[in-house]
């Protein structure tokens, strides 16, 4: 389902005369990390209750990329107590990202939907690094105690991310699932609008995509 929308948006991009280059690639240059990135990760890692050192991603790849920018499109798993708490460290009081206070309150609001999608095994666990790292997680579902190893790992992940991508010289857009756009006078969350995106709506969705790279 997650393809199916990213390549609706894409066919969407490419009705304009935007330079879209989809499946986007980074790799990452470790000098760029060195000395204050490293602090800004050892935060975030001990925050998420990380064990030993901190990994760290050899390349990320991204949905698409429009010139300097590069975007995500993020479902239901990323939004919980984890991603919240890691929206909390350094990083984010460092450097400016638009969409932090937003995703802030999305992971508030929408654990519970995390939590209908994010409780089977290759979510809730993770691979194997995730409970090297962050320890056993409970029971499918129990956030209690340890909570859930492979939640850890995506907060972690999607805060290197950010810290890496903005290190490299790109600006990062996250749209989140929830977002909603006006549409015909009413409401329309975007991931609904790429199901079927029809012409109208595909309008709708560009000059809506236009403005976050203005």
């Amino acid at each position: 389902m997650h393809s199916l929308k990213i390549n609706h948006l894409a066919e969407i991009l490419k009705l304009s005369e935007l330079p879209i280059e989809q499946d986007f690639c980074l790799e990452i240059n470790n000098r760029f990390i060195e000395g204050k990135g490293e602090d800004f990760l050892k935060e975030l890692f001990e925050c998420l209750g990380g064990r030993g050192n901190f990994p760290l991603l050899d390349r990320i790849k991204f949905d698409f990329k429009i010139n300097r920018y590069v975007f995500i499109y993020d479902d239901a798993v990323h939004f919980n107590r984890y991603r919240l708490n890691s929206l909390k460290t350094s990083i984010y009081q460092t450097f400016a990202f638009p969409w932090a206070d937003i995703y802030k309150r999305l992971c508030r609001n929408y654990e519970k939907e995390c939590l209908k999608a994010g409780v089977q095994e290759r979510i809730w666990k993770g691979p194997p690094i995730a409970g090297r790292i962050f320890g056993n997680s409970e029971l499918a579902g129990d956030l209690s105690g340890n909570g859930a190893s492979g939640w850890k790992l995506n907060a972690y992940n999607d805060a290197q991310y950010d810290l890496i991508s903005r290190l490299h010289g790109y600006k990062l857009v996250r749209i989140p699932m929830y977002e909603n756009l006006m549409i015909g006078g009413s409401l329309k969350r975007i991931d609904e609008l790429l199901l079927r995106p029809t012409e109208d709506n595909s309008k709708a969705i560009l000059s809506w995509l236009n403005r976050k790279i203005l």
